[in-house]
Parts: C-alpha cells; structure tokens; sequence
C-alpha cells in the first residue's frame, strides 16, 4: 500500500546523498524493508510514525553504504570516478558530511524524538508541514516552530559543516 511513498523516499534519501551514490532506489527500498521485516515486536501507531521509521532505517542505509564505499576506496592513488551523468562520485568530505547529519539526527532524536521524527518526515519523506499537522493534529503554525527548533538544533550539532537547504 505504501509502496509508492516509500520509493519516493528512497529516491530522497539518495538524492541528498551526493551524486556518487550507486545504490539503486529500488534496492535501497528493499534493503530497509528487509531490515524492518527481520526486527520483531515493531508496531507503529500510525502513518507518520512507520514512515520516520523507515527514512532513519534507509539514512542507517545510505550512510553504511557509503562508508563501505569509502573504505573500499582508502590505499588507493587519486581517482576520480564519474556517473552516468557525468557528476564526480561522492569522495570523504560527502561521506563525512552524510555520517555527521546521521550522527546530528540521532542526537536530535535523543533530545526530542518528536523534532527527529518531524525532521524525517518534512526533510527526507517530503511530507509538507501542513501535512504533518494534520498528521499530529496540531497547528501548522505549532509545527512550523518545531521545524524551526529542529533546524536549529542540528545546526548547533552540525556548527561547522553547511546545513542542507530547506
């Protein structure tokens, strides 16, 4: 039912990255399902909860993946390796960019889950904020203060790195 929805994630959570990335969207979907499927006792109340789940799961993912990447590459003389496209592959800084928001997004969770999961479902699962208080059933104005607290939260966690755009 949700099939769809969690495709578009996917392909959200690849997108932000970084182009070298060669993990296909369907395969990342799966893989996530995968590790969903294999936890017992997992229950989700509603919707936005499942789907802050499974965009952590998939950023768990994306990050894991390009650490490997990463590491596979270490010993080696310079390279630079090109997409179909034509974009240079996601070299440390880009690993370390995403592994640093993994990192900002757990601490985040940890101060307040709510933050994260909002910042999971307006950043990487694309919901509009209008859409995550109707979810919530509270005012959009109430979230669009929790989104400006997340967003400063993980810009203090972040402080040296740039911050993705809105």
């Amino acid at each position: 039912m949700l099939y769809h929805e969690l495709h578009g994630l996917a392909e959200r959570h690849l997108q932000r990255g970084g182009a070298g990335l060669t993990l296909s969207t369907t395969t990342l979907l799966h893989e996530a399902y995968l590790n969903i499927a294999a936890r017992d006792a997992l229950a989700f109340p509603d919707r936005a909860r499942f789907l802050a789940y499974a965009s952590r799961a998939m950023r768990g993912l994306v990050i894991d993946f390009a650490r490997r990447r990463l590491a596979r590459k270490r010993g080696r003389e310079f390279e630079i390796t090109l997409t179909e496209n034509g974009v240079a592959s996601a070299g440390p800084d880009d690993v370390a960019y995403l592994a640093d928001l993994g990192e900002a997004l757990d601490e985040l969770g940890r101060l307040d889950q709510g933050l994260a999961e909002l910042v999971d479902l307006h950043f990487f699962c694309g919901l509009s904020l209008a859409e995550i208080a109707s979810m919530r059933n509270v005012s959009e104005r109430t979230v669009q203060r929790d989104w400006r607290k997340a967003r400063l939260l993980l810009h203090h966690q972040l402080d040296d790195t740039t911050t993705p755009s809105d």
